[in-house]
């Protein structure tokens, strides 16, 4: 919740300050994700060397900390865009350390044969959330202002910290090693590496990075200079990414077992990508909604999945800095996104969505063909 909330606020606040500037939005999302391509190693890392669930709660409790000063430097007029970027370093390193940690903690929860069922569900409430938390935050903003709503943020953050002392592991995780945390890291891009289905799954989780969630960092200005939106209106666009989302979450977890799931993979990236440009072309409501819930949908499925599998397939002993290599892509989605947001400056946001959709479908196509194992992934 506090998550989604502060993306669309964080939005909100640097078009105000930069004059509706698609890069400058582009911008404060890299300061954001940058920090995750990096700092996502150490998280898996050390999420193999220290309990899971602590490292969650030491992350969550910094980010509540500095979503507090936001909040303080917004309601002062003290903010400024540099501030904004150096706080989203400061959230991005904290989210890097929480993720590998969050995600291997469901497989210390729940049986093997339940994991796609307890990752699909974990998915879903996170997109519920993404349904609720971006229309909360766009209809407050108009009442309380960008700043109330960070004050909001910070506080959902700490009741997020509260809310995970309830969880309770059978893993008693305490492995102790001579190795530095630089070697750790390294055994694991190499172990990622070697294995066949887990570098296939690797690849399939870049590509729409780099290239489908281009939306999420350039959907603001995109709705404002093709459907001329509000902020109570941009949350509404966001909020049936969200509905998709949740339907897709939904149906996976309902799901007891199926085949082929790596052909899905790749048949949700083709989808992915005609959905999008059919959204970039699209210029008002009734038009645009359809394609959104087609996007929250696949895009949903599809992390599922490769969330899913790639657990499946790691070994115990490396799922944490497995699952922080996957989380980099988290990180890669805003930096996707800048020579896109540049590509908008010049030929307006609704082409340069076009250009990054055409490619995400053709390089799925792609790597299919020139990747068939990948198909026959159960």
């Amino acid at each position: 919740m506090a998550m989604n909330m502060q993306m669309i606020t964080r939005g909100w606040l640097v078009l105000r300050l930069e004059n509706d500037s698609p890069l400058a939005l582009v911008l404060v999302m890299v300061s954001f994700a940058a920090p995750m391509t990096i700092v996502s190693l150490v998280g898996g890392a050390l999420a193999d060397r220290f309990p899971k669930k602590n490292l969650v709660i030491i992350s969550q409790s910094a980010n509540a900390i500095m979503t507090l000063v936001l909040a303080m430097m917004d309601a002062s007029g003290t903010i400024w865009f540099g501030a904004v970027l150096l706080i989203g370093v400061a959230n991005g390193s904290m989210m890097a350390i929480n993720m590998p940690s969050r995600q291997a903690l469901i497989s210390d929860i729940v049986p093997e044969n339940r994991l796609m069922n307890a990752v699909a569900l974990n998915n879903s409430a996170m997109n519920l959330t993404r349904i609720i938390g971006p229309a909360v935050a766009g209809f407050l903003i108009i009442f309380i202002g960008t700043s109330g709503v960070f004050y909001l943020i910070s506080i959902i953050y700490i009741f997020a910290v509260l809310s995970l002392f309830m969880v309770r592991t059978n893993t008693v995780q305490a492995r102790t090693t001579k190795k530095s945390v630089g070697k750790d890291i390294f055994e694991g891009l190499r172990y990622s590496w070697a294995d066949v289905n887990l570098r296939g799954l690797i690849l399939m989780a870049f590509l729409p990075s780099l290239f489908g969630f281009t939306l999420f960092a350039l959907l603001p200005v995109w709705a404002r200079e093709a459907l001329n939106v509000n902020s109570s209106d941009l949350g509404i666009l966001m909020t049936m990414m969200g509905v998709g989302a949740l339907i897709g979450t939904l149906g996976l977890a309902g799901i007891r077992k199926f085949s082929r799931r790596g052909l899905l993979l790749l048949g949700c990236g083709v989808v992915w990508g005609i959905a999008l440009v059919g959204l970039a072309n699209s210029m008002n409501f009734p038009v645009a909604v359809p394609f959104l819930l087609i996007i929250g949908l696949i895009s949903s499925i599809h992390m599922s999945l490769n969330m899913t599998l790639t657990q499946l397939i790691a070994a115990p002993e490396m799922r944490g800095r497995v699952m922080s290599i996957m989380m980099m892509t988290f990180g890669l989605m805003p930096i996707g996104a800048l020579p896109f947001g540049t590509i908008a400056e010049y030929i307006g946001t609704a082409n340069a969505l076009t250009i990054s959709g055409a490619l995400l479908s053709i390089l799925v196509l792609v790597f299919a063909f020139t990747y068939p194992a990948f198909r026959r992934i159960e």
